[in-house]
């Protein structure tokens, strides 16, 4: 049987709160809804993003093996690494020393790290070997580019 292990890792000191103002009115992606004055006090994207602040870091993603779904090249991944992993979560993994976010398979004594785009092929862990997972990602972040 595999093996499925996390990495342990030295936690860093603690970051300060990044709040934002939160416009409590939900944005259409369909049609246009009406536009009102709806600020709210505020969000906390340490409070919305992170879970367990002394076990989450972030990754820049480089790469297009998980476009699919919707990790860009660029972005900046939340991992957290309390979390246990679990058969179809997005997780950070080492494999030959190196790292990589893929989905994770676990199923029928299969376990593998899938891609995201169809261009890659899944890290399959035979018999004995094992699989290091880092860490869950819980949360993508992305930065459009704005020309001025």
């Amino acid at each position: 049987m595999q093996t499925l292990t996390q990495t342990p890792v030295k936690m860093p000191v603690d970051t300060p709160a990044c709040e934002v103002r939160l416009i409590s009115h939900r944005i259409s992606a369909g049609f246009p809804s009406p536009a009102s004055d709806y600020v709210e006090d505020g969000l906390d994207l340490n409070d919305y993003l992170v879970r367990n602040k002394p076990a989450t870091f972030m990754f820049t993603v480089k790469g297009d093996s998980m476009t699919g779904a919707s990790i860009e090249d660029g972005d900046k991944v939340v991992v957290d690494r309390s979390q246990a992993p679990q058969h179809n979560d997005i997780v950070v993994a080492v494999v030959d020393s190196e790292y990589t976010i893929k989905r994770l398979f676990m199923r029928d004594g299969e376990v593998e790290l899938r891609p995201e785009n169809p261009s890659y092929k899944a890290i399959c862990f035979a018999e004995g070997r094992e699989l290091q997972v880092w860490g869950v990602v819980v949360g993508v972040v992305r930065r459009y580019p704005v020309k001025r």
